[in-house]
């Protein structure tokens, strides 16, 4: 498992949400034309939290720790056990 910091823990969830949320609104065919109104809120948070742990730019690192999120799913939500 990736060891992570609060900010990069934040971030790898912030983005498991963003995606989550683009697949819930261009999988209903009602939703998907308002997409870029919905998504909105969801992107600026995950770009908050990127720059915030300073993942901005470093997809790699992000993508590791959202793997290592996924492999723990307990701990996605902020429960660690």
């Amino acid at each position: 498992m990736t060891t992570m910091t609060a900010h990069e823990r934040a971030a790898a969830q912030a983005y498991l949400r963003l995606l989550e949320s683009t697949q819930a609104v261009l999988t209903d065919p009602q939703l998907a034309p308002y997409a870029g109104v919905m998504l909105t809120h969801p992107m600026a948070e995950a770009d908050e939290a990127l720059r915030a742990a300073g993942l901005s730019g470093n997809e790699d690192r992000l993508l590791r720790l959202v793997s290592s999120l996924r492999a723990s799913p307990a701990s996605v939500w902020g429960r660690t056990g």
